[in-house]
């Protein structure tokens, strides 16, 4: 799987998506004003403050922002939804490297609070679980769930097209400028259980479903369905599938923007 548009122009440097690190991507200059949105525990975010730019991480849970606060005490970090999130002052560019996927409430509210964030040809780069993203175990799971009896279980994630999103970019006031696909297969580094610690990292909710007694057993089934596909001699790969892409705020007035109710007063 791979699908990919690329145009380049003075606001990006010559960078191949596929593979290089996203800072590379996005290329802070000293003295800029970068969000990190959906920041964590603040590792892509000392990544950026290392180019020099003046970095403030978001994140909507309390607890990634008082460990990133912990990690990198030098550094700006706010708890903020990503959904409804504003700012006081506009920035020159949003970055989100694999948060965006968790932000499943209305993606359109989020595009359109980064375009609110970014002053005129502000850049937007992120990278996000793209359609097709973890296939093998999201049916592994749909599978043992059926199995125990337990109808579908809730996913967490939203994993779009590029279509989809490029789409959604281009309606809310970007002009895109590249958007990559691709298969990018990588070692579990979870725990050692295989699909089964996956699970327990990333679907927390939906286990907080199953009853007690049934959660052992059907993570070992979860692991049955998927070594096929993802276990191998060198241990567990995830099938991740990566989208991938960099725009810039189009001019005010170029489009009209989506009609996306305005929190009462700035939150940052």
């Amino acid at each position: 799987m791979n699908w990919a548009v690329s145009t380049y122009d003075s606001v990006f440097g010559y960078v191949s998506a596929h593979g290089a690190p996203l800072v590379d991507l996005l290329d802070p200059q000293p003295g800029e004003r970068i969000i990190d949105l959906g920041c964590g525990t603040g590792t892509f975010t000392a990544e950026i403050a290392e180019r020099g730019a003046e970095v403030l991480g978001i994140d909507g849970s309390a607890e990634m922002v008082a460990q990133a606060t912990a990690l990198h005490p030098g550094l700006s970090f706010a708890i903020g939804d990503a959904h409804d999130f504003t700012t006081t002052e506009t920035f020159d560019a949003v970055a989100s490297n694999a948060a965006l996927h968790w932000m499943t409430r209305d993606p359109d509210a989020v595009i359109a609070r980064v375009h609110a964030a970014l002053r005129p040809g502000g850049r937007f780069v992120g990278e996000l679980g793209g359609a097709g993203n973890c296939a093998e175990l999201i049916v592994a799971m749909q599978t043992a769930w059926r199995v125990f009896g337990l109808g579908e279980p809730e996913l967490p994630w939203y994993f779009p097209s590029p279509a989809e999103y490029a789409t959604r970019l281009e309606d809310g006031g970007f002009t895109l400028r590249l958007l990559e696909h691709a298969d990018r297969p990588s070692r579990m580094t979870e725990g050692p259980g295989g699909a089964a610690d996956w699970v327990r990292a990333y679907a927390p909710r939906a286990l907080a479903d199953v009853p007690p007694e049934l959660i052992e057993p059907l993570l070992e089934r979860i692991n049955e369905l998927a070594a096929p596909a993802l276990r191998r001699e060198s241990g567990w790969v995830a099938d991740y599938v990566r989208l991938r892409f960099a725009a810039v705020r189009k001019p005010d007035g170029a489009v009209p923007m989506p009609d996306v109710p305005t929190p009462p007063g700035p939150l940052l």
